[in-house]
């Protein structure tokens, strides 16, 4: 969802809070006895409204850190690849340019066939193990290596251990999303939420009409926001795969 449909969304969700106002004004008019409901309404209100606060200020926090756990996750795996890549120029020269191939093949298998899938929410598949062993392979050196040739090849072998384990994290970032609990009590307090503030509200039609309009457009912006960062590899606010490209394009 793009900016400009996500401005649509919560115009929307605001004008139909406004017309529900409006309709509920003109077709049940207040009774006599409801200012004697409003001091236990304003009360119930009042706690709804800071319960459902602090859920969303949970899902805020639980959805944010996942989506800056994925971009480090990303920025250690790319950083180390890249590191593995200059490697090849201390190793033996025959395996200098297999390292180098085997880098950019799996960076280009990151970036081409596993970024959509993370995008989906899919398995990413053997693949990229398969390429990351490949990898390995191609770092290894023979007896007939210098001691500095040796030297560089643990060094690749170590830069390696830091894009497996970046890697496992990432495939983890990628399946984790909000929990349901915290979805329900998202979509249920907004909505209780809205409806005490539309059952009893302000006796100014006018300011109350005003009222529902920016709670509900603020909520609905609010819950669009947490579901977009709910995708940490998502195209709108997800982390992207310029750590890949600028390295090895």
């Amino acid at each position: 969802m793009d900016l400009i449909e996500t401005l649509v969304v919560v115009g929307g969700v605001a004008l139909l809070g406004a017309l529900s106002v409006v309709l509920k004004t003109r077709l049940f008019p207040a009774a006599e006895d409801d200012d004697e409901r409003e001091d236990v309404a304003e009360y119930i209100a009042m706690m709804v409204s800071v319960l459902y606060a602090i859920v969303l200020g949970l899902c805020l926090v639980s959805v944010w850190d996942t989506r800056s756990a994925a971009s480090d996750h990303v920025q250690a795996e790319a950083s180390a690849l890249h590191q593995t890549y200059l490697l090849a120029d201390a190793l033996p020269e025959d395996r200098r340019e297999p390292l180098r191939e085997a880098a950019r093949t799996y960076a280009d298998h990151v970036v081409a066939d596993e970024w959509p899938l993370m995008e989906a929410r899919q398995p990413l598949g053997p693949s990229g193990w398969e390429l990351l062993e490949r990898l390995r392979q191609a770092g290894e050196v023979g007896d007939t290596a210098t001691v500095s040739q040796q030297i560089a090849a643990q060094e690749v072998l170590a830069q390696l251990g830091y894009v497996d384990d970046a890697r496992r994290s990432r495939e983890a970032a990628a399946q984790e999303s909000l929990s349901p609990v915290l979805w329900a009590g998202l979509i249920i307090g907004g909505l209780l939420t809205l409806a005490f503030m539309f059952l009893f509200g302000i006796k100014r039609s006018t300011t109350h009409v005003v009222m529902v309009m920016g709670l509900a457009g603020f909520i609905a912006f609010t819950v669009l926001l947490i579901h977009q960062l709910d995708a940490p590899f998502g195209t709108v606010l997800g982390t992207n795969a310029d750590a890949f490209t600028r390295y090895f394009t």
